[in-house]
């Protein structure tokens, strides 16, 4: 009995965690929308490929809509 309470505390924690990092995520999204909200118009801005350190001109407004739709903020 005494090893399933102690299973159920490991469950509890690992979900702890993986709320922290889910809500870490949100912010940090918040935060690029944000910062790509108040970019002047001419100003440049490059996306990074997945799983690489290559970055790539692309379209603020291509990317801030990109943006948004990840965090789910429609009226930012």
């Amino acid at each position: 009995m005494s090893s399933k309470s102690h299973n159920n505390g490991d469950t509890l924690e690992g979900q702890s965690a993986a709320k922290e990092e889910l809500n870490t995520k949100i912010k940090e999204q918040k935060v690029v929308v944000d910062e790509l909200s108040n970019l002047k118009k001419n100003r440049k801005v490059y996306i990074q490929q997945r799983n690489s350190n290559i970055f790539f001109l692309a379209e603020r407004g291509q990317t801030l809509a990109s943006c948004k739709s990840k965090a789910g903020c429609t009226d930012v």
